[in-house]
């Protein structure tokens, strides 16, 4: 009798040790973080509005294809923040890692942007003359002087915007004007020089840049 007992005791502090280190293995899954690969993210989250590799069609959503990482970066932080209003972005950003950030940054800067086509604002134009020369008279300064002959712009300070939607830098730049758009005060200063003529020539123009 003696042995049966013991040996039902032994069985039942076995059975709840095991069921211990089976609750404990659980929580300690449940607490560890879901690893998101860029891919994933961009495929639930990012590809509606700006494409798989992102160049984007709808034009009024900017195409990250080529963009610096150091922008996408800031551009997400900032929307995260609320420094850089927008309804539809502060609400994806606020989903996403600092370290989700850097990865979508990187994912995007490594695909191949998809050229444009300027409309009517090739050689001559009037907005070839804004970005390359600026307008002398109201001292608006050359859009090149920043971003490049190129649009290429500068790593962690200036975007490319060569190649981007017309549509997209015409919206930014009413903005910037506005002052909707205010995390960028030397733009919001360059935009306010500029009528609506002159910002539709610029993005124009910018939009066939290669």
């Amino acid at each position: 009798m003696q042995f049966r007992n013991l040996a039902w005791l032994v069985l039942s502090m076995t059975l709840s040790l095991s069921a211990h280190a089976a609750t404990a293995t659980l929580d300690k899954k449940a607490v560890v973080p879901e690893v998101r690969t860029a891919e994933s993210i961009v495929t639930s989250v990012c590809s509606a509005c700006h494409g798989l590799d992102g160049n984007s069609v709808i034009t009024l959503n900017p195409k990250l294809a080529g963009q610096h990482p150091e922008y996408i970066v800031k551009q997400l932080t900032e929307f995260k923040s609320g420094k850089r209003a927008n309804a539809v972005m502060s609400g994806m950003a606020a989903m996403l890692s600092d370290e989700d950030m850097k990865n979508l940054a990187a994912y995007f800067a490594s695909q191949k942007l998809a050229l444009g086509q300027a409309k009517t604002n090739a050689q001559g134009s009037l907005g070839e003359k804004i970005y390359r020369g600026g307008i002398a008279s109201n001292n608006l300064p050359a859009c090149a002087s920043c971003h490049g002959a190129t649009g290429s712009g500068l790593p962690k300070q200036f975007p490319r915007l060569g190649g981007q939607h017309s549509d997209y830098i015409l919206a930014q730049l009413r903005t910037f004007r506005t002052g909707e758009r205010a995390n960028a005060p030397i733009m919001m200063t360059i935009a306010a020089k500029m009528t609506d003529a002159e910002m539709s020539a610029v993005a124009d123009y910018m939009q066939g840049l290669r």
